[in-house]
């Protein structure tokens, strides 16, 4: 790859990617775990390689899921796009399994991270980060049934908020 084809990939993915939002409430909750296992750490049983490798396992499918999420709104964009504004309900994708893929990532990847770290706080923490970001969730999901109206209604009776299986 020349450096102008290697700048115009990392255009691409940035124009693609730049707007994956990171949740405060994740943000505020890792920095508070790390702070916690430096101050009163709290190991994880078992042995370090199976942390290792269930964090990264955890890591990886969190990345993962946001990635796949990010691209299938992407794909159903036009024009440029602004992941805060959505121009169509997206069903499809991670979207027919979960109405939140990126916050089930971004979970995913915090607990992975933990994992990782070999610390219980991640475990300890995630509860109360889980309340606050559920709000504001209700939110957004009253947002899109005012922007969507009977279509989301339907989505949301149909595609469970979290995890789970889809009802039919």
């Amino acid at each position: 790859m020349t450096g102008r084809s290697i700048g115009s990939l990392a255009r691409r993915v940035k124009e693609a990617y730049g707007n994956l939002p990171l949740p405060f409430p994740v943000v505020a909750a890792m920095a508070g775990d790390v702070l916690l296992q430096r101050l009163r750490p709290v190991p994880l049983p078992g042995p370090r390689s199976a942390h290792r490798t269930a964090g990264a396992a955890l890591v990886i499918a969190g990345v993962g899921l946001n990635l796949w999420a990010l691209a299938e709104r992407r794909r159903l964009s036009e024009g440029p796009f602004v992941l805060e504004r959505p121009e169509e309900l997206v069903t499809t994708g991670p979207y027919a399994f979960t109405r939140h893929p990126m916050y089930v990532g971004w979970w995913l990847i915090e607990l992975g991270a933990g994992t990782l770290a070999g610390s219980c706080w991640a475990l300890v923490t995630m509860p109360a980060e889980l309340l606050v970001e559920h709000r504001s969730i209700l939110g957004e999901e009253a947002a899109l049934a005012r922007l969507f109206g009977p279509a989301y209604r339907e989505y949301a009776a149909r595609v469970p908020r979290y995890v789970g299986a889809p009802r039919a």
